[in-house]
């Protein structure tokens, strides 16, 4: 079995399964071709989701590990960011309209926060399925050992570090519970979130003039004005952004229509849902990444940034104006409406 882990005959798989309609059992046919000593015990006492829900954990687990890899880099380099430009004031806004003044760094210490909330994977309550047996009673394990307890412990223990993992889930049907997919891709909704939030942001202030995203020489905004620069690595994470919020959806209705012990109405949606979430998010990134590039990222036009600092300044003013008012003795309801 050992020696045949890597030789897999994905042909008489595929042949098999046009034949008997069941993926799982067509591989285990597949593995019997190529190790016949071993075919009369291979899949003893498990089920299909012994095999397919062990490697969804186990595969999640290791993209998540890239997500996070990745998110890393991205708030690193918006803390750069942050810090570089943390002197600099500029307009802030509330209804989008001018309001006080803020920095170019701080408003980016927006961004690095909720990318930093959503950094929280909980990866060490990502849990194996172990072997549960098809209804998660361990019922055909307890038959194999023969009603050793203990026995039926220490091999759930024994997949559990062969996998990489120091826990399974205490309790199961035949599946783990839906409610992990739904977590799972509620985290990478929430970076989803935290992504378009930024590219919205910065989509503005580029309409503003004051930070653009990297324009390359040669690039071309649009095909019928040559002036134009428009934003699309932005408006890109935006777009998948709204993908992945939605597709969080999937798991959310799989989770709640699992009836009993298991149904099959999760398999083919969770395939499609939970990977097209992490692609959906690693392209995000990826974009992000670009985008932030402490050497050919954001560009931070200071002299617009002035400028429309200035044409508001004196409506800002308006708010100190009252402070000092109030402390000589003033009602602030009053100078409240004489300034208004």
């Amino acid at each position: 079995l050992e020696a045949n882990i890597d030789n897999i005959d994905y042909a008489a798989a595929a042949e098999r399964e046009k034949l008997v309609r069941h993926d799982v059992m067509s591989h285990v046919y597949a593995y019997g071709l190529v190790c016949p000593k071993a075919a009369g015990i291979i899949h003893l006492g498990a089920t299909s989701c012994y095999v397919g829900d062990n490697t969804d954990v186990i595969i999640m687990r290791d993209a998540l590990k890239v997500v996070k890899r990745k998110l890393v880099k991205v708030i690193d380099q918006l803390a750069k960011f942050a810090d570089k430009y943390k002197a600099m004031p500029c307009l802030a806004y509330t209804h989008l309209q001018p309001a006080q003044l803020t920095t170019v760094g701080k408003r980016a210490t927006l961004w690095c926060n909720e990318l930093l909330m959503d950094l929280d994977f909980r990866l060490a309550n990502l849990k194996l399925l172990g072997s549960k047996g098809t209804t998660g009673t361990q019922a055909s394990f307890m038959e194999l050992f023969h009603g050793d307890t203990d026995k039926v412990k220490e091999l759930e223990k024994m997949i559990a570090e062969e996998m990489g993992f120091d826990a399974v889930v205490p309790v199961s049907g035949q599946t783990y519970s839906r409610k992990m997919d739904y977590q799972v891709c509620s985290v990478l909704a929430g970076i989803a979130q935290s992504a378009m939030k930024f590219s919205n942001d910065i989509r503005i202030l580029q309409s503003f003039k004051e930070i653009e995203e990297p324009f390359e020489k040669n690039q071309i905004g649009s095909s019928a004005m040559a002036y134009k620069r428009n934003p699309m690595r932005d408006e890109r994470i935006t777009s998948l952004a709204r993908y992945v919020i939605c597709d969080v959806l999937n798991p959310a209705f799989t989770a709640g229509t699992q009836w009993f012990e298991r149904t099959l109405d999760d398999s083919a949606n969770k395939r499609i849902s939970v990977a097209e979430a992490f692609l959906g998010v690693d392209a995000i990134l990826n974009i992000m990444l670009n985008v932030t590039d402490p050497d050919n990222g954001l560009v931070v036009y200071d002299k617009i940034i002035r400028r429309r600092v200035m044409a508001e300044l004196p409506f800002m003013a308006t708010e100190n104006i009252m402070m000092d008012a109030v402390e000589k003795g003033g009602n602030r309801q009053e100078l409240h409406e004489r300034i208004r």
